[in-house]
């Protein structure tokens, strides 16, 4: 694991947050606490929601676009680059219908992955006469080792994550992309565990997708997620027609004018009702700070949190992934014992997520020694039990 250069840990931040004393939060990666500020963007978007004649022209519109250019910003890329999705699965629909695969040809995927992703490729294989490559580590391995072990010229997709979603073990995107365009293959990235924690710049990768939902990392609410769309795939088939990604749709009164043009770069696979009066503001408060405090300063401060547990895991002979994020890790804790202790650790207000075979332990900002202190004694009581 290494930190971006040059970049200074940020100060601890729980004040920002919603977060009472004694609670010792560690499952970012699963839904993120909201910020204040969301809060209060949230609590005036649904008052003005109340009173629909306060909604003027411009609001069906100003709210997504400014969502779009800073989504955008955090990874490298346009606002002409980022379609508006509501999930993960909704991602993974775009870039499977836009994709094509010869049959007999392969999908990679990680064993263990998101099952949004998995379920997608099955559909596609299932479409396109193309079969499944589902790749497993041998002990010792690396992720990175084991996809570009198994990729070659016989796989027409890639769909990997920056980081495993269940235990924060780190792929080498940088070298996957490059023996992925070399093998003549389609890139798919999941990062949803990855942006807004972590540095992502499509510029380097050059995918064909990404996908991110908002609620993890992105600290955002539910049900609003991002979809990178390369340039070469931007003239393709959306999911679903809907009017708002038409050329001209906001000049409403020249709706029924039925257009053929889409809006420019990636709009047209926009979810219908993107607009979300009520959430925008909350997605955009978040995005705002994030953007406010840089996702390599965010990455360097998570990673002095994450080594500071990783360090004591080890010295109770707790396994953790290597190379990983700095953002996650996963503890593995004796066979028979994972329920249990997740159990217990919630008995002492510490939360966790419990996901493959690890304890996934998702710091943020909010983050501070007492709730890592909390967590360690917590989880040597419930080990001890």
């Amino acid at each position: 694991m290494t930190s971006p250069v040059g970049s200074e840990p940020l100060p601890n931040a729980r004040e920002l947050f919603d977060i009472p004393d004694g609670i010792a939060y560690f499952n970012t990666a699963s839904v993120a606490p909201t910020l204040r500020t969301g809060l209060v963007a949230g609590e005036a978007a649904l008052l003005k929601r109340a009173q629909p004649w306060r909604l003027l022209g411009p609001d069906w519109f100003s709210g997504a676009e400014r969502r779009r250019a800073l989504f955008g910003a955090l990874i490298g890329a346009t606002a002409d680059d980022i379609a508006l999705v509501p999930a993960t699965s909704y991602g993974f629909a775009v870039a499977a219908a836009n994709l094509t695969a010869r049959a007999g040809s392969r999908v990679l995927v990680l064993d263990g992955e998101y099952p949004s992703g998995i379920y997608t490729w099955w559909r596609f294989a299932e479409r396109t006469g193309a079969s499944m490559l589902t790749v497993r580590r041998e002990p010792g391995q690396t992720w990175t080792e084991a996809v570009l072990g198994a990729l070659d010229d016989s796989v027409a997709v890639v769909s990997v994550p920056r980081v495993h979603w269940t235990d924060g073990a780190l792929l080498d995107l940088d070298r996957i992309a490059e023996a992925t365009r070399a093998a003549g293959a389609a890139l798919v990235i999941d990062a949803s565990q990855s942006v807004g924690a972590i540095p992502v710049d499509v510029r380097a990768l050059r995918p064909d997708f990404l996908v991110s939902v908002g609620y993890k990392w992105l600290l955002g609410p539910f049900g609003l997620g991002y979809l990178y769309v390369a340039p070469a795939h931007q003239e393709g088939r959306p999911l679903e027609e809907n009017w708002i990604v038409r050329k001209d749709s906001d000049d409403f009164g020249r709706l029924v004018e039925y257009r053929t043009e889409y809006q420019p770069g990636a709009r047209r696979f926009d979810v219908g009702a993107r607009t979300a009066f009520e959430l925008t503001p909350m997605a955009l408060a978040a995005l705002e700070q994030l953007s406010a405090w840089t996702v390599p300063r965010i990455a360097v401060t998570l990673a002095a949190t994450t080594a500071r547990i990783a360090s004591a895991a080890r010295e109770r002979g707790l396994p953790v992934p290597s190379p990983r994020g700095p953002h996650m890790l996963g503890i593995t804790v004796p066979e028979g014992l994972q329920k249990r202790v997740v159990a217990a650790l919630e008995e002492a207000d510490v939360f966790v997520g419990a996901r493959g075979s690890a304890i996934r332990i998702s710091p943020h900002l909010h983050t501070t020694g007492a709730d890592i202190e909390q967590l360690l004694t917590a989880l040597d009581a419930a080990l001890n039990r």
